[in-house]
């Protein structure tokens, strides 16, 4: 035998494996999205969740059936017309990953969804490598919260970009992804590269560099579709084979990759604490489902007015509203008495689209033990009339 003919056996049997390998990592991958579509077949009912930002509320698409959300569902529903679809959607604007671990139960997961879409890789910014790891590792929790819920949904990371400036956390996102065998979807890996190619202008996608308009939603929705496509496929193709959708794992999670302090976190509100109040009030208005997000919070109007908690915790983040009312009233917090060390609450947002659900890390692996958590409304220059909103801490 020649070299030439044993090399190109070489290459061939290489070739060979690395098909194969890449067939054993699509089954892990898709089988639980192709038994979902099995039983869809046979006329089963099935409820898709989605859980995010603003993209998956559906900001900037001109009406409800425009956006990526609703695209998707049709596509099961017009697919599987035999089987009849339920929707949950948890998109909130302005949210991250590590909110999303801690209502994930409230905003999605009490549903008992089949298939879940999460999307964060915008919403959780890492501007610096400390802030990634943050975000990879809430992001984490909220993925393995998903995935050990009793309804073992099938999990679909979507993976949103800037279109003005390519940033995104899908890299860490996706290190979790595929850690966990869970497919995903790259928007920046396919309309932003579109748009860098020049078959499509920013403008036409999104008025705002982010946000996707009609056409946009419409473009998202076709990668997910595409992807689902291809599980379709793969699942009529292989059979039998594709009809049980048991976790590869064998039911149980892997080790985790990180620190993962949040997989199960806790939003503590109104409901389900005890503060001490020394000015501050509880807003008694009614809350009207996850987007009524500014209710059930506490009011601070003056300055000295105070909350006082303890927690038992070694991470904790607080909630509060910036708003777009200016001047509104800001707050400083004080963890375990060190005044010296007070942290800003600044009640004021510097951006246009509306009032944000902030939230703000004030202690991250800290020491496990009952923490004291004070906030006081402070005199700034601006003398605030909008009054200073805390909607609550997150433990874990």
């Amino acid at each position: 035998m020649s070299e030439l003919s044993e090399n190109r056996d070489v290459i061939n049997h290489r070739e060979v494996s690395e098909h194969k390998e890449m067939d054993k990592k699509t089954e892990i991958l898709w089988r639980k999205l192709a038994a979902c579509m099995v039983r869809a077949r046979r006329g089963e009912e099935l409820t898709i969740g989605f859980l995010g930002g603003s993209i998956t509320q559906g900001s900037l698409a001109s009406a409800k059936d425009k956006t990526y959300t609703y695209r998707v569902v049709q596509w099961w529903s017009d697919t599987f017309p035999q089987a009849e679809f339920h929707v949950v959607n948890g998109g909130i604007g302005g949210t991250c990953s590590c909110f999303g671990a801690a209502r994930a139960v409230r905003d999605l997961l009490m549903y008992q969804p089949d298939v879940v879409v999460v999307d964060f890789s915008v919403n959780d910014k890492g501007e610096r490598p400390e802030e990634e790891r943050f975000y990879q590792e809430t992001y984490e929790g909220l993925l393995r919260r998903i995935l050990s819920w009793p309804s073992f949904p099938a999990v679909l990371v979507l993976n949103n970009v800037y279109y003005d400036s390519g940033k995104t956390m899908q890299d860490r996102h996706n290190a979790v992804a595929e850690y966990y065998q869970v497919p995903f979807v790259s928007i920046k890996d396919s309309i932003y590269r579109e748009i860098a190619e020049g078959k499509y202008r920013l403008e036409e996608l999104t008025p705002d560099g982010l946000h996707p308009n009609d056409l946009g939603h419409e473009l998202v929705a076709g990668e997910i579709i595409r992807l689902l496509e291809r599980v379709r496929a793969w699942g009529e193709k292989e059979g039998p084979c594709a009809e049980t959708g048991e976790d590869r794992m064998g039911g149980k999670l892997p080790l985790p990759l990180t620190q993962n302090a949040y997989e199960q976190a806790n939003l503590l509100t109104i409901q389900n604490s005890q503060p001490i109040l020394c000015g501050f009030r509880a807003d008694s208005r009614e809350k009207k489902g996850h987007l009524d997000t500014f209710k059930n919070g506490w009011i601070g109007k003056k300055a000295g007015e105070r909350i006082i908690f303890y927690v038992d915790a070694s991470c904790i983040a607080v909630q509060y509203r910036k708003t777009i009312q200016h001047p509104a009233m800001s707050a400083r917090l004080i963890l375990d008495g060190e005044q010296e060390k007070a942290i800003l609450l600044d009640g004021n947002f510097e951006e246009s689209w509306g009032d944000c659900l902030y939230l703000l890390p004030v202690l991250h692996h800290g020491e496990a033990k009952r923490h004291r958590v004070e906030i006081e409304v402070i005199e700034t220059e601006n003398k605030g009339e909008t009054p200073f909103y805390l909607l609550g801490l997150i433990i874990a």
